[in-house]
């Protein structure tokens, strides 16, 4: 077997053991860990949640008292003490949806939004920044001030592009690759603290 495949067995029977809907509730758990993501009571919305695994993270650390709401194209099946809305980020009444839910605005934006993989690198690359750039619209209309985002990334030439661009939203922008993520995956994290929303409405000033 190979390692890429030993990981991917390993931590699936993981996440079957400990009762996840998906083993990449792991990568959430392992970024966690290494920069202290969530807090009780944070209000946390998940964008592309289907199957569920990180809203069970989410809900987790954040506690039976904290509002945590999923959004997914796909039906996510239902998780005790969690809202789940079907629909697109991209679609502006679900996006007024979750600002009513949270009443205000929301703690923390998560995304691992990924695209159909067709095998083609590059335009697997191009649709995932897409998916990304999407998220991060979604996450300025969402997330309080000095609120933090996660959201998936794959490697390639677009990435530093996307990277300098969620510098001008928030204050510390950080990459890593967990460890339950394949190795030979293209795929990598990026976590971001200290939204500032008034830096947003400058930039768009100057555009």
């Amino acid at each position: 077997m190979k390692l890429t495949d030993a990981t991917r067995d390993y931590y699936r029977k993981l996440a079957k053991n400990a009762g996840y809907r998906s083993r990449s509730a792991y990568k959430l758990l392992q970024l966690n860990r290494s920069y202290g993501i969530f807090r009780p009571r944070h209000a946390v919305v998940d964008l592309g949640s289907a199957p569920g695994g990180w809203l069970q993270v989410a809900k987790q650390q954040v506690g039976v008292d904290s509002l945590v709401v999923g959004i997914d194209t796909k039906q996510v099946q239902p998780l005790e003490g969690v809202t789940i809305l079907r629909g697109s980020i991209d679609d502006g009444k679900i996006i007024d949806t979750v600002l009513k839910l949270v009443g205000g605005r929301a703690d923390i934006v998560l995304s691992d939004l990924s695209p159909n993989v067709s095998g083609i690198w590059d335009l697997d690359h191009s649709r995932q920044i897409s998916l990304t750039r999407s998220a991060l619209a979604a996450a300025i209309k969402i997330l309080k001030r000095r609120g933090t985002s996660v959201f998936k990334v794959f490697e390639g030439e677009l990435l530093n592009g996307l990277k300098e661009e969620l510098k001008n939203h928030f204050q510390r922008v950080y990459i890593n690759k967990p460890k339950a993520s394949r190795q030979r995956s293209s795929e990598q994290y990026i976590v971001c603290f200290g939204f500032e929303p008034d830096l947003c409405l400058d930039i768009q000033d100057h555009t």
